[in-house]
């Protein structure tokens, strides 16, 4: 097998026109593909649309042919834009092929949930394929996909998977010239047999829950949170937007038949605009040789992370003679690419995740201006002036900043990203400040000591990070007397719960549950898919691996399908593994960078309630089944699990699973903090307030209503099974207690 980014693909020879069959489930971007290369392509194509073709309107297989034949005999190029998923579909539109005319496949291998969010959230779209219904449409269709082989009659398929390949194939078609050609050959198949996708439908099983999974609070968004595996914010896009949640792939060694591994989407990423280029005016041929030059340079350095070259358009020249350059150089696409899109919407728009990006800054480090800049300002907020003012004043040409985010930036909680880094290239334009006056000597010199200060900068936080995550990781083994670290599956995540559920005592060191605090006087390094987490209070908790499974849940929420009842485009809601009571389920948030209660801000105040609302309709279906059940909604204030989660829990505690003084006294003392609490002190004083002292969690044992004194858990057990005082006054306040309406 070979693999195939588009680099060096190009041949010159006698001009052959091409068919290209799109080849995807709706909402994989085929039009958009079509567009893309359209628009920004020297050779002349046709895009021939079954859903447009009859004037504009639905028509037959048949028009297309025609139309098709009709572009090919005035010496164009065609797209086929439908599904061509199975074999029959294909057969009559290869019959186009011929001596002079090659037939393409673009095979647009999207995953289904990502297909059918975009498909139900588009509007206007051309066949009338949205909304609630496309679900079902799309899950029919890829039951019945067959993926397309040469045998059938094409001269060359390429397969996408993630939005590298995605991009990179729409450079290599957009790059065709009136004399071009493609080699031929099946690129980028993951394996000989590749399986097809399985349809949405089989990730519908469910554990015991309200009927359906997707909840009804919002009919536009049912359909789309059905086992979503990513952040919804990324992955609910337009069809217009051709881009996949996941990372791109790793090229193997040439020659070897070999299948493309994915890198995981959380890979540390640099998102960087063209220095210089744009207010500045660079020349554009110079300024893409020292990009390709410096990324190339420094790659070998990054270990698996990524460079990617961004700006807002197709037809941008610049990211055009980069990726040229860089596919001349052989430079590997998996780990430098270029990539369009709005710098500061990356993951939640285009679903391209970095956790760094740089700011072609002013030498005042200020906001305004224009372009990337003040867009970069805006989006961050106060946040990034503050912190950029603590670092520096001021920038030389050639040189950069890294500033890192604090946790309340927007940008950080939106995007993800924990680093700015400025960095200040040299100026071209007579019409701005310190012009150099066409002196390319120097502008050369400085705009490459401007790239070598950005790389190495992006190097200084992976380095610091490295050492963060090994140091953290080791003090956390010293203290949980555990050897090496394993990968924790979910099997194993309930041994090491029941590990952590049957003792008593509660270690300074490990905090509630299996948390380390290490007082750091560095800047905060770790982003939020690290594991580690800098507080307020400026202490670093290192999460253990099995301590971040409901981080892991919430982020691939489909992984877990036993265990998950409901999936919904901000919250995931499972049952507790370990429930401490008759019904105990967690409403998770989706949002990175909310591990707990430290995490939470004003800007969260509708997450919070909305999560609070979701664990009443819970109970509310609980109370329908017993109407004798009591609940109570809250957060711990220092959890043993990574990922901000509300407990839903029945107050009977009836559960093998309640072991220990611990347990009990993280529920019933001002360690646990009322969902209503949370949210009025949240609007109040933009935070929540902390109880996280680790005394309370080692007070006597006293019963949650008459307030009785138990020497154990046993007892206490046996008392509160007969219990009948009326729970203490200050609960039945304010709705932090929920029962049926007819309950005394």
């Amino acid at each position: 097998m070979e693999v195939d980014d588009g680099s060096e693909a190009r041949v010159e020879m006698k001009g052959k026109q091409s068919v290209v069959m799109l080849v995807g489930a709706p909402g994989s971007g085929k039009s958009t593909f079509c567009d893309a290369v359209i628009g920004a392509s020297r050779r002349t194509w046709v895009r021939i649309c079954q859903d447009t073709i009859g004037n504009g309107k639905a028509g037959t297989k048949a028009q297309c042919i025609k139309s098709a034949l009709s572009a090919l005999n005035e010496g164009k190029s065609v797209f086929i834009d439908r599904c061509n998923l199975d074999r029959e579909q294909r057969a009559e539109f290869l019959k186009l092929g011929s001596a002079q005319i090659d037939v393409h496949a673009v095979v647009l291998d999207l995953p289904t949930q990502l297909c059918i969010s975009r498909s139900v959230k588009r509007t206007g779209h051309e066949g009338n394929l949205q909304g609630g219904k496309a679900a079902a449409v799309v899950n029919r269709m890829l039951q019945k996909k067959e993926s397309p082989k040469l045998i059938e009659g094409f001269s060359r398929i390429t397969f996408c998977h993630n939005d590298a390949e995605v991009q990179a194939a729409m450079g290599t078609y957009s790059g065709l010239g009136p004399s071009d050609s493609l080699l031929p050959g099946c690129f980028g198949q993951k394996s000989q047999d590749a399986k097809v996708q399985v349809g949405i439908m089989k990730f519908l099983k469910k554990a015991e829950g309200p009927s359906p999974v997707v909840s009804k609070v919002n009919s536009d968004q049912s359909v789309a949170s059905i086992g979503s595996s990513e952040k919804k914010g990324a992955s609910l896009e337009r069809e217009e937007m051709p881009v996949l949640p996941n990372a791109p792939q790793k090229e193997e060694s040439k020659g070897k038949d070999n299948a493309v591994q994915a890198i995981d989407k959380d890979v540390p990423t640099l998102a960087f605009p063209s220095i210089s280029t744009a207010d500045f005016q660079f020349n554009l041929e110079k300024a893409s040789d020292i990009i390709v030059e410096t990324v190339e340079e420094f790659l070998p350095k990054l270990g698996n992370a990524r460079l990617v070259l961004v700006d807002l358009t197709y037809e941008s020249k610049i990211l055009s003679l980069v990726r040229a350059k860089a596919a001349k150089k052989s430079i590997d696409s998996s780990k430098f690419f270029t990539f369009v899109g709005n710098i500061i919407e990356l993951s939640t728009k285009r679903a391209l995740h970095c956790n760094v990006i740089a700011n072609a800054a002013n030498w005042r480090l200020r906001p305004g201006g224009g372009g990337v800049n003040a867009a970069i300002f805006k989006a961050a907020g106060a946040d990034l002036e503050m912190a950029t003012n603590d670092r520096a004043k001021s920038l030389v040409p050639g040189s950069a900043v890294v500033v890192p985010l604090p946790s309340t930036c927007p940008l950080y909680n939106r995007e993800g990203i924990t680093h700015v880094i400025h960095v200040l290239g040299p100026n071209m334009n007579p019409q701005r400040p310190n012009c150099l006056n066409n002196d390319y000597n120097k502008g050369c010199m400085v705009l490459r000591q401007a790239y070598t200060s950005l790389f190495e900068g992006f190097l200084s936080i992976l380095k610091i990070q490295e050492t963060s995550v090994t140091k953290r990781h080791e003090e956390l083994l010293h203290h949980s007397g555990r050897g090496p670290d394993k990968s924790v599956g979910n099997g194993d995540l309930k041994n090491k719960r029941d590990d952590v559920d049957a003792s008593d005592s509660s270690k300074k060191s490990r905090g509630s549950g299996n948390e380390v605090e290490i007082d750091s006087t560095r800047p905060r390094t770790g982003n939020s898919d690290s594991g580690i987490q800098t507080t307020d209070r400026g202490m670093t908790k290192a999460w253990g691996s099995w301590a971040q499974a409901f981080y892991h849940i919430a982020m691939h929420p489909e992984r877990q399908k036993d265990d998950v009842l409901e999936i919904l485009e901000d919250v995931v809601v499972l049952n507790d593994l370990y429930p401490k009571a008759q019904k105990h389920i967690l409403i998770l948030a989706r949002a990175r960078g909310l591990d707990c209660l430290a995490d939470v801000h004003e800007v969260h105040l509708e997450l919070l309630r909305r999560m609070h609302d979701i664990g009443l309709k819970w109970v509310e279906k609980f109370l329908h089944e017993d109407s004798q059940l009591v609940f109570r909604l809250g957060y711990h204030s220092a959890p043993s699990m990574r990922q901000l989660h509300l407990h839903v829990v029945s107050q009977d505690f009836n559960s093998v699973h309640l072991k220990n003084k611990k347990h009990w006294n993280s529920f019933n003392t001002a360690f646990f903090r009322d969902s209503v609490d949370v949210i009025e002190e949240v609007n109040k004083n933009g935070k929540a307030m902390m109880k996280d002292d680790k005394s309370l969690l080692s007070m006597e044992l006293r019963c949650h209503r008459c307030r009785s004194a138990h020497p154990n858990i046993p007892r206490l057990k046996s008392h509160i099974r007969n219990c009948q005082v009326p729970f203490p006054a200050f609960l039945l306040q304010s709705g932090r207690l929920v029962r049926a309406l007819d309950s005394n």
